[in-house]
């Protein structure tokens, strides 16, 4: 890319993560277990995906399911290290997705220097992807 398009890097990555969700199989374990979705999700994010079809409610819980773990892998934890509800993911329906972190996964990412982490979320054909960027403020970009 050149110096002339306009676009100027603001970070240096610190992690990239990514994850795939099989949407039947999130959809199975919570018809059997419906006080998952509390484990798993904020109050927030539940609002968030509570109104339209229950098929489409699922598909967007695994997308946010993935992008937790996506952004989980980018700050270098694994499940356990972080909670789910520790990472919150509000935005959709034509907004961009917003990562909050909170407990561990904030602890995690401030050791790191992280200042941002961005998500991207997605599904199709019956699965849900995420990819995850967290990034720290460069020195280069203080200009």
């Amino acid at each position: 890319m050149s110096a002339s398009s306009g676009i100027r890097t603001t970070g240096t990555v610190v992690g990239v993560g990514t994850d795939l969700v099989a949407i039947d199989r999130l959809a199975a374990a919570l018809e059997r277990r419906p006080a998952l979705a509390q484990r798993l999700f904020t109050p927030v994010e539940l609002a968030t995906t509570s109104t339209g079809t229950v098929a489409g409610r699922t598909r967007s819980l695994a997308a946010r399911l993935a992008g937790k773990e996506a952004v989980m892998k980018s700050l270098g934890q694994g499940m356990g290290q972080v909670g789910f509800r520790e990472i919150e993911i509000t935005g959709g329906r034509g907004v961009a997705p917003v990562v909050a972190l909170h407990g561990r996964a904030a602890r995690a990412a401030e050791a790191l220097e992280v200042t941002s982490v961005m998500v991207s979320m997605t599904h199709d054909a019956g699965l849900a992807s995420a990819t995850a960027v967290a990034s720290r403020r460069c020195a280069c970009d203080r200009s």
